[in-house]
């Protein structure tokens, strides 16, 4: 391994975290300020996830082909952009209302500001490649031994960035909701600095090359998508993966709304919360992965994980206060730390080096579509069926991929030995 690397590589992916986290307590806030609800909370995380559709298998095959490098650039340098927009969105809108109607009323600033801020979020989803070309990174420069554990470290590095991320942004939010938006930014550019001067390149020019030119491989295809979901070996981990990220961003998605409209937080509290949340993380990423992964299979940690997260999010479902939600969220962030970190692993080691990218990227859009559909569905639900409904939703799913994952997985181990590449 080459530890100096992932030293930098983990400081990016903790400060993108803590810029996140600045934000995620907040945007419920920011939606309902201007006059949204619950359902427009949930379109606006799902353009964010639509982008992110797109961008996440674009950068990761960009970066197989042009280098891990400029991927991380030029995704910082989107992702700063947009938090800039976010911040500056009450503004901007304001003016856009007054050049587009002559006397533009309370209803005409509200609508442009959401506008300037969906804009603003969808700028930022197109930029999220930065974490698949992250992985794929620490692909590069990690043996098969180490690469769980390094994988682990930067779930850990995800965890202190949402301790600390939404402390801070609750903290901020006092001064406006605008401030933690700019402090994103502040970070982001940070972190461009960061990979400019200290990050070499993980991939050599011949790889690149080689790479560059293959043929008939195009850099967005639904196809390659649905062919990897077909492949023996890495297939039953990305059908897993979708469907456990559907029902993990019910919860995540809508964990901020779920809380002011449940359990009565405010924004300050949420973020507290979310700390507590992400120092489980930390100890699970930390203390937990590496034991776990030693002592039992990739199969059999994934197939409990899924079943384990069904019985969360249902306990979430019907939790009535605040401590019991604290106790909640211990099992749920054991679960889903585990099934996130050990899918990665498995996918990196069942594909060939030269598709490590193309693969994460895959892993990623399929992340991306759950979020697109789950935080619609899931805020109509909260709205007009009650908090309950979406972690019983989620608990249902992962109960049958609890069923599909033993079937598939332990049943029919996974063989850990490269795929064949998928080409489209």
């Amino acid at each position: 391994m080459r530890r100096s690397q992932l030293y930098t590589i983990f400081f990016v992916v903790f400060i993108v975290m803590l810029g996140f986290g600045l934000l995620m307590p907040l945007l419920p806030y920011y939606v309902t300020e201007y006059g949204g609800n619950a359902l427009l909370l949930g379109l606006l995380m799902s353009s964010y996830a639509a982008a992110q559709f797109v961008g996440a298998p674009l950068l990761g095959r960009l970066s197989d082909r042009m280098g891990r490098r400029p991927i991380l650039i030029a995704s910082l340098s989107g992702t700063t952009i947009g938090f800039v927009l976010l911040g500056l969105a009450a503004p901007i809108g304001r003016g856009l209302a007054s050049l587009l109607v002559s006397d533009p009323t309370a209803t005409h600033q509200n609508a442009a500001i959401l506008g300037v801020m969906f804009f603003a979020r969808i700028l930022s989803g197109a930029s999220g490649g930065m974490l698949t070309a992250a992985q794929a990174y620490i692909a590069d420069v990690t043996d098969v031994d180490h690469r769980t554990q390094a994988l682990a470290y930067t779930g850990a590095a995800f965890g202190l960035g949402f301790i600390l991320g939404p402390v801070i942004g609750g903290v901020l939010s006092t001064w406006g909701l605008a401030v933690p938006a700019f402090v994103a930014a502040g970070l982001a550019m940070l972190n461009l600095f960061t990979v400019i001067v200290v990050l070499p390149e993980s991939l050599t020019a011949a790889r690149m090359a080689d790479l560059a030119n293959q043929p008939g491989k195009a850099l967005i295809s639904l196809t390659t998508i649905v062919r990897r979901m077909t492949t023996p070996g890495i297939g039953p981990l990305l059908t897993i993966r979708l469907f456990a990220s559907v029902a993990g961003s019910l919860f995540f998605s809508l964990f901020t709304m779920w809380s002011k409209e449940r359990l009565g937080l405010d924004a300050q509290t949420v973020s507290y919360v979310l700390a507590y949340q992400g120092t489980l993380s930390i100890i699970v990423q930390v203390a937990l992965i590496g034991p776990l992964t030693r002592r039992f299979s990739e199969a059999r940690l994934i197939t409990a994980a899924v079943g384990v997260l069904a019985v969360a999010l249902l306990a979430w479902a019907l939790t009535p206060s605040v401590a019991i939600l604290l106790l909640v969220l211990i099992p749920q962030v054991l679960s889903s730390g585990t099934l996130n970190t050990v899918i990665n692993s498995a996918i990196t080691w069942l594909v060939t080096p030269e598709e490590m990218g193309d693969a994460l990227g895959t892993a990623a859009a399929l992340d991306c579509l759950a979020r697109m559909v789950a935080p619609s569905l899931g805020g109509w639900m909260l709205g007009g069926l009650g908090t309950w409904a979406p972690g019983v939703l989620g608990a249902a799913i992962l109960s049958g991929l609890t069923v599909f994952a033993w079937r598939r997985l332990i049943v029919a181990p996974i063989v850990p030995q490269a795929a064949q590449p998928v080409v489209a």
